[in-house]
């Protein structure tokens, strides 16, 4: 019992440099979300930050609402993206761990 136990605590301190690494990591990533076909562009970071939105030409002469739902659905696109991402890294990361079932990472 007392073996397992400090095999947990190693296992966790383990964890939690890994899981360190990969905010760090998803920090730095860039990703685009994207709607009508690439006219609204948002480029996004892995802390959702939002750092750059493109729009083409070919939109400005449409109408205020249509103009922000293409931003709104790239946003959406991104967010969505980097969840994706987030949720890959962080499987990647506890891959040999045994956790309960239930328990997703990050807490």
């Amino acid at each position: 019992m007392k073996g397992q136990l400090g095999k947990m605590m190693q296992q966790a301190q383990e964890m939690q440099g890994k899981m360190q690494e990969a905010q760090e990591e998803l920090a730095k990533m860039e990703i685009l979300g994207e709607a009508g076909a690439g006219l609204v562009k948002v480029q996004m970071n892995g802390k959702y930050g939002v750092k750059n939105v493109t729009i083409d030409d070919s939109v400005r002469e449409e109408s205020t609402e249509f103009i922000q739902d293409l931003v709104a659905a790239a946003i959406n696109d991104a967010v969505q993206k980097v969840e994706t991402a987030s949720k890959e890294k962080m499987s990647e990361m506890t891959g040999g761990m045994d956790l309960p079932a239930g328990m997703n990472l990050p807490f």
